[in-house]
């Protein structure tokens, strides 16, 4: 009897160990896949936020077309190195967690909710045929309702006019602040300023945006029944555009131009 249930727990023993070195050997193998599928993730949504997407091309091909700089917040400069990082691999969140590679956000700064933002953060340029600038999409994040809205946002060479924006990861409520997903939504920000004399006038209302308002080209329709979702993208812009994040960039490439 003993002997029995000895050989039944060392079957069972065996069949769990067995088991358990399959799925750490699968969870291993697939590890550089999974890193892989994530970066692709992101790199449509850039693609798409340029307006440059082709289902019928791969995406490191047509990611090819981009180019990618670092960028110093403080001084506004594009950089092609940084600290030795691999421009493709860099992380400008994973970086927040450093306190060497990041700083804190001051309280009466924060409107975005992010934080720590990175010392140095990594853009996309699109260019044309005659290597000028055709289009910028900057990465943007900002607290909604229930967590961190992560996304991109793309404006033309004049460097004030919206040319699209999207979302790859958000935790917002599915049919109200996650219609920032929605490509009706999406596609009416296509053609919104984002400076009036200087200063982030762009917007997120409550409610329909009135077509006959002269200020109408700075708001954008609130999204029903998620206001707080929709101050948060509205604060997340006004962040990202302000000296605290892009802003002395565009500067920089205005006088360049």
């Amino acid at each position: 009897m003993n002997e029995s249930i000895i050989k039944t727990l060392a079957v069972a023993f065996s069949v769990c160990l067995v088991c358990s070195l399959i799925v750490s050997a699968s969870a291993v193998s697939l590890r550089d896949l999974q890193k892989e599928n994530k970066l692709n993730d992101k790199r449509l949504k850039v693609l798409q936020v340029a307006g440059i997407y082709d289902q019928n091309i791969s995406i490191s091909d047509q990611f090819n077309q981009l180019e990618s700089k670092f960028i110093d917040f403080d001084s506004g400069m594009l950089m092609a190195e940084y600290n030795n990082f691999n421009i493709d691999e860099y992380d400008q969140v994973v970086v927040t967690k450093d306190p060497a590679l990041s700083s804190e956000v001051p309280a009466s700064e924060d409107i975005a909710i992010i934080k720590n933002r990175e010392n140095v953060g990594k853009i996309y340029i699109l260019r044309d045929d005659l290597d000028n600038i055709k289009k910028l999409i900057l990465p943007i994040r900002g607290y909604g309702l229930w967590g961190t809205l992560y996304g991109y946002i793309a404006i033309e060479s004049d460097f004030n006019t919206v040319s699209g924006i999207e979302f790859y990861d958000h935790k917002e409520t599915p049919g109200l602040g996650a219609e920032v997903d929605n490509p009706r939504w999406k596609s009416s920000w296509k053609g919104k300023k984002i400076y009036n004399n200087d200063q982030v006038a762009l917007e997120v209302i409550k409610g329909k945006v009135d077509t006959g308002d002269i200020e109408s080209e700075y708001k954008i329709d609130g999204l029903s029944g998620a206001t707080i979702t929709s101050r948060g993208v509205t604060n997340m812009v006004s962040y990202w555009f302000s000296d605290s994040g892009y802003a002395n960039l565009l500067k920089e490439l205005n006088y360049e131009s």
